[in-house]
């Protein structure tokens, strides 16, 4: 199957692919959560939303292999270095209480996806105490006891989850697509100059794509 994309066509078989969605969880993409306390515009991520449905919703009648990421921590902040829980000045610090709960916390209201993107039963979900989706998880393993060969990247955000996601998966020999739309930031020139790394110098961490052209094909796979 083909996509067309930057910075050329991104060819893949849905068998062996997965749909990766990087931590459209509450805290970063509603109003009162994580996001909005460090003083952002949770509209910008929730702009994703609507597209990434319609690919969620695609992905899911044909089949393909469905992950979903959360960022958080244990409730003992264990595995939360002081490098990433002091960092800044927010009003609100991980592990604080905030109004969906702890912030951060796995299991708090907060910490969870979004209900618009909530997880099927069988779609997997990793918990992920970094920003990458393998340092100190099992997503390596579960991609390889799954055949996945091929990743199609959405969610938040795309300078920092979603890059980390992407250029670890690179290093370890996964073909990566990145869906434009499908993807956010708080920061709209953080968002294409992160997409633009991703598909420079023919693609040195893989291809980028709006969610369109990734739909036209799996249309064409869906009616074949």
């Amino acid at each position: 199957m083909r996509v067309d994309a930057d910075p050329g066509a991104f060819t893949f078989d849905p068998a062996t692919t997965a749909l990766v969605i990087i931590d459209m969880q509450r805290d970063f993409c509603e109003p009162e959560g994580f996001g909005e306390t460090l003083g952002n515009d949770v509209s910008l991520l929730r702009s994703v939303i609507p597209p990434l449905q319609e690919v969620l919703g695609t992905a899911r009648a044909l089949g393909m292999t469905v992950i979903h990421t959360r960022e958080g921590h244990v409730p003992d902040l264990s595995d939360c270095p002081p490098a990433k829980l002091n960092r800044g000045e927010p009003s609100l610090r991980i592990g604080d209480p905030g109004p969906k709960g702890r912030i951060l916390i796995r299991g708090e209201y907060g910490h969870d996806i979004i209900d618009e993107l909530k997880p099927e039963p069988g779609e997997l979900v990793i918990d992920k105490p970094g920003k990458g989706s393998f340092h100190g998880t099992t997503f390596g393993a579960e991609l390889e006891s799954r055949g996945i060969t091929s990743l199609i990247v959405a969610g938040v955000t795309t300078e920092v989850c979603v890059h980390t996601t992407v250029r670890e998966a690179n290093d370890r020999g996964y073909e990566c697509l990145v869906l434009s739309d499908c993807t956010g930031s708080y920061f709209p020139e953080f968002h294409r100059v992160a997409l633009e790394m991703v598909a420079a110098q023919g693609g040195i961490f893989g291809w980028v794509a709006p969610s369109s052209a990734l739909l036209a094909a799996l249309t064409t796979e869906a009616v074949a």
